[in-house]
């Protein structure tokens, strides 16, 4: 059994911005921009409410790069940006998660029930402090498909079926991928997990490497520790998959349940 780290949500290089953790401990959640129009989500930039805030994630931010859109220009702005949907992946209401990156569906794919899948993201406090990146939810796996360029219309169309609140499903037409070039690792998850309602857990620390002329992001030892990280390497700046040598009901016991678990007003990490 095994629990793999997959670094989401949005960030400086498709928002411009990063979610806020507020001084109490609470948090906000906001998903990357999706790549394509083309969608049944219904979430937009726009429409995305935060949860402790009166905001929406179109207040974060004044324009926002999905994806490259042509003639070497890329921003979305304006009206265009309220409207934009959201890449809802993952999909806490559903527990539903997906990825083509080929480092992440490598480690999502030997996924089994009862191991689990945890996310982190960049979060930033409002006083504009140092960014960190945080341990932000989870949920246990039950099932794990995988659609590869080779997979048949009809298997891949079950699949999708199989996963209809997923992001990638949303986007697919006619039991093809938005990417049909790429495989794509698709998790369905269980209770218990779901997001965090405050109090993320920080994994990474800043600071200046020996070798290297300048600071960066590395996963914090303690956090290696005690969630036994064996794959996926230091340094966290491009968002690495990391998979601990860990069980997921020795995963949860860690960090705790999301809406009970104790956190930074209690001094606990889950490093513990």
């Amino acid at each position: 059994m095994t629990v793999v780290l997959a670094g989401v949500g949005a960030d400086t290089t498709n928002v411009g911005t990063l979610a806020p953790l507020y001084d109490d401990g609470r948090f906000e959640y906001v998903p990357i921009p999706e790549k394509t129009r083309e969608t049944t989500e219904t979430a937009t930039v726009g429409s995305w409410a935060l949860r402790y805030d009166d905001r929406t994630a179109a207040d974060l931010t004044t324009r926002i790069d999905p994806q490259p859109i042509g003639d070497g220009e890329s921003a979305v702005t304006g009206a265009a940006l309220e409207s934009w949907p959201l890449h809802r992946d993952p999909n806490f209401a559903a527990l539903t998660y997906g990825e083509h990156r080929e480092r992440y569906v490598s480690r999502l794919r030997t996924l089994e029930d009862g191991d689990v899948v945890g996310f982190y993201a960049g979060l930033r406090r409002p006083d504009g402090g140092r960014a960190h990146r945080y341990l932000i939810g989870y949920f246990t796996v039950g099932t794990v498909d995988v659609i590869t360029p080779e997979t048949p219309r009809e298997e891949c169309e079950r699949i999708l079926e199989a996963h209809a609140g997923n992001a990638h499903a949303k986007r697919a037409r006619g039991g093809t991928l938005y990417r049909e070039e790429k495989t794509v690792a698709l998790v369905a998850g269980r209770e218990p997990g779901g997001l965090f309602e405050r109090d993320p857990i920080r994994i990474s620390d800043y600071y200046v490497k020996a070798g290297n002329e300048r600071a960066q992001y590395y996963l914090r030892e303690e956090v290696r520790e005690a969630w036994r990280i064996v794959e996926g390497g230091d340094n966290m700046t491009f968002k690495p998959a990391y998979r601990c040598d860990l069980s997921g009901p020795a995963f949860v016991d860690r960090v705790g349940r999301p809406g009970t678990r104790a956190g930074l007003e209690s001094g606990s990490d889950g490093c513990g």
